[in-house]
């Protein structure tokens, strides 16, 4: 690469690249840590759905980082919408159910 093609905006892009990455890699790493049984009983799609778009939507990020996939491509862009939607929707319900919780009709115990 041409040392004169490395522009503010050319860095501007490479950190937001980063960014989405982030929020891609922290949607799949929290759909790995929730239980199963937590996105059914909230009403979403199933544990496994969730962990093949979330990590598809982090390889898809790590490749837009690792082979500078301008951003106007529209895979960055849908693996970041798919990440986004899981944070946003999904895991504050799925969040609400708790693994193994020992509470009883009055709290816990």
């Amino acid at each position: 690469m041409n040392s004169g093609a490395l522009t503010p905006l050319y860095w501007f892009f490479e950190v937001l690249a980063i960014a989405a990455l982030c929020v891609e890699v922290w949607a799949f790493v929290d759909a790995i840590r929730r239980p199963g049984p937590a996105f059914v009983a909230a009403g979403k799609q199933t544990k496994p759905i969730w962990l093949i778009i979330t990590g598809v939507a982090a390889v898809i990020g790590l490749a837009s980082v690792a082979y500078h996939m301008t951003l106007l491509s529209i895979l960055p862009i849908v693996a970041f919408v798919a990440a986004a939607i899981y944070l946003t929707d999904v895991r504050p319900k799925v969040k609400e159910f708790r693994r193994g919780s020992n509470s009883g009709p009055y709290g816990p115990w």
